[in-house]
């Protein structure tokens, strides 16, 4: 039988591995919170969690609250189902043969999950493989970017983000404050270093560099403290905005590496 795979989180990466399990012919669908605070937007499926549905690289994603009809939609393989239903509630309902956690979260240790699944596969640092999964893919821009561990912990937090135009850092704009994230603007929007793009409750929040914004959370979203809530792309028309990524295609392909391991040895048992 196909297996069914759940991914955790609807970000750029989450979505770019829900895309390459889809298109290699698995049952897969997205969990997240009802608004996730996601920058990437027109680089993911998580609009389908605030407009119904999102298309991403010519595959549509909709959100789904009914788990039967989002089950007979994971048979049907014609979009991958999303929702925002409690987490365990769908656990029990759909029972996934495989779980990836896609939710990047960098500064928190996840929980463990190798027991919720008969195959767990974690995303990026803090993850030990063998131990709170069953298998885990690096994620930082390096050389092991995509490689799946099996046994073992994955690379801590890196320091500086990719430079891109001669900027790193201060390509983003973090929350100062825990609050009610509101912007008039949207993503592919040309923007000036210093312009007030968003507000936190009342404190402005300002782009660090000129360029095009890359990522923009949506607006009316409750976020964290020291939260990425936007990125300005410093190369204007040359920014790459919509479409898969280098970096997520990278950790897609190894996640899809590690579920195809697990099948191929589950099926020669």
């Amino acid at each position: 039988m196909t297996p069914i795979i759940l991914v955790r989180g609807s970000s750029d990466i989450g979505s770019a591995v829900a895309l390459a399990l889809f298109r290699a012919g698995y049952f897969v669908f997205i969990h997240d919170s009802e608004k996730p605070a996601v920058t990437r937007r027109k680089m993911a499926l998580c609009d389908a969690f605030f407009d119904g549905s999102a298309v991403l690289d010519g595959v549509s994603a909709r959100l789904f609250d009914d788990i039967s009809e989002l089950a007979w939609r994971l048979q049907a393989h014609d979009l991958i189902p999303a929702t925002a239903k409690d987490f365990d509630t769908v656990l029990s309902r759909l029972r996934p043969d495989v779980l990836i956690d896609a939710r990047m979260r960098k500064h928190e240790y996840p929980e463990v999950q190798i027991a919720l699944a008969p195959f767990t596969v974690g995303l990026g640092p803090n993850f030990t493989a063998g131990k709170t999964v069953h298998a885990a893919v690096e994620t930082g821009w390096n050389d092991a970017l995509g490689h799946v561990i099996w046994q073992g912990a994955t690379r801590p937090l890196e320091g500086e983000p990719q430079t891109i135009g001669g900027h790193a850092r201060e390509r983003y704009v973090y929350a100062p404050a825990a609050g009610i994230f509101r912007t008039p603007f949207k993503i592919g929007d040309r923007v000036s270093e210093g312009e007030e793009i968003a507000r936190v409750g009342s404190i402005p929040l300002r782009a660090r560099i000129s360029g095009i914004l890359r990522g923009l959370t949506h607006d009316g979203v409750t976020v964290a403290y020291k939260t990425k809530v936007i990125e300005v792309d410093p190369r204007g028309d040359e920014a790459n905005i919509i479409g898969i990524g280098e970096r997520p295609g990278r950790i897609a392909e190894g996640a899809l590496q590690a579920v195809r391991a697990w099948e191929s040895g589950r099926n020669s048992a």
